[in-house]
């Protein structure tokens, strides 16, 4: 049941955070994963922290200043609030396919999946046939870290939080961000990232992870090969601008811990830079 559960996670956080076009850079950003956020008349700092949202419990790291600021906020914000059971509940009906992929997938699309599957987790797409095509590409992505026993770094936030009781809170829900999948990705394009999907290309990530270079991993995880200018729009632009509409309002009533994928981090974009222009000071905590 524990790894059903965290397909379900898994499923929902991998496509939103790693696979988008890049965007016109903005001036390199500093190695660090935590960020402090004031000024512009707020009382109180708020931290934004990039995730890599899963990552081998070998590899997992958590620093003490990650941990401080943590301890120091008033509420944790996630992308998605799962703590709520209701987010879980709508996140394990939406697991499964409107219809059978056998269904839903021509003949051709339907053999190069069963190629991947085969190749990467050792099943046939007959397997998976009940399962959407997010729930598959979550499925290829867990098993491209190469070992068995993963850690999510969202799941470790709110299980801290849950101990401090303070609020948790989301940026979205499970619905908006199906939603955007559905406009932002066509069924080919989805079946060339899950070709991407390598252990070489996770073995990177977490390498750029673990050194807190975030411009390297934004590098990493955007490819103008695999997306169109519409999916950029949908998956990082449109996202990025609604969160920095919706966090000053957060971070005037408390001290906020914002939790997002790293590459939300980065670019003309992201979410440093969208703040910056909104007034906010944002610095790198490096130690």
């Amino acid at each position: 049941m524990k790894k059903v559960f965290h397909l379900f996670i898994a499923f929902i956080l991998v496509v939103f955070s790693i696979k988008s076009q890049a965007q016109t850079k903005s001036p390199k950003l500093e190695n660090s994963l935590l960020w402090e956020v004031s000024g512009n008349g707020l009382s109180k700092p708020s931290y934004l922290y990039g995730t890599i949202h899963m990552i081998c419990s070998s590899d997992y790291f958590l620093t003490e200043k990650t941990k401080k600021a943590l301890e120091s906020s008033e509420k944790l914000i996630l992308e998605i609030n799962f703590s709520d059971p209701k987010e879980m509940s709508e996140m394990q009906q939406l697991a499964m396919g409107k219809e059978p992929l056998s269904k839903k997938l021509n003949p051709e699309q339907l053999t190069k999946l069963d190629a991947i599957l085969k190749k990467t987790t050792g099943m046939t797409v007959q397997q998976v046939d009940s399962f959407s095509l997010l729930t598959v590409m979550s499925l290829i992505s867990m098993k491209s870290f190469g070992c068995a026993d993963l850690k999510f770094y969202e799941m470790e936030f709110i299980e801290q939080a849950k101990k401090r009781t303070i609020e948790i809170g989301g940026l979205e829900t499970v619905k908006e961000q199906f939603g955007m999948f559905d406009k932002a990705y066509s069924t080919d394009e989805m079946i060339s990232m899950l070709e991407e999907s390598t252990p070489e290309e996770s073995a990177k990530l977490v390498s750029a992870y673990k050194t807190e270079n975030i411009d390297l991993m934004y590098d990493f995880t955007t490819d103008k090969k695999y997306t169109s200018e519409k999916t950029k729009k949908i998956i990082l632009d449109e996202r990025n601008l609604n969160w920095v509409k919706n966090m000053p309002e957060l971070m005037k009533k408390k001290s906020i811990f914002f939790a997002v994928g790293s590459a939300h981090l980065a670019g003309e974009f992201g979410v440093i830079n969208l703040l910056r222009k909104a007034g906010y000071k944002v610095k790198p905590i490096l130690n």
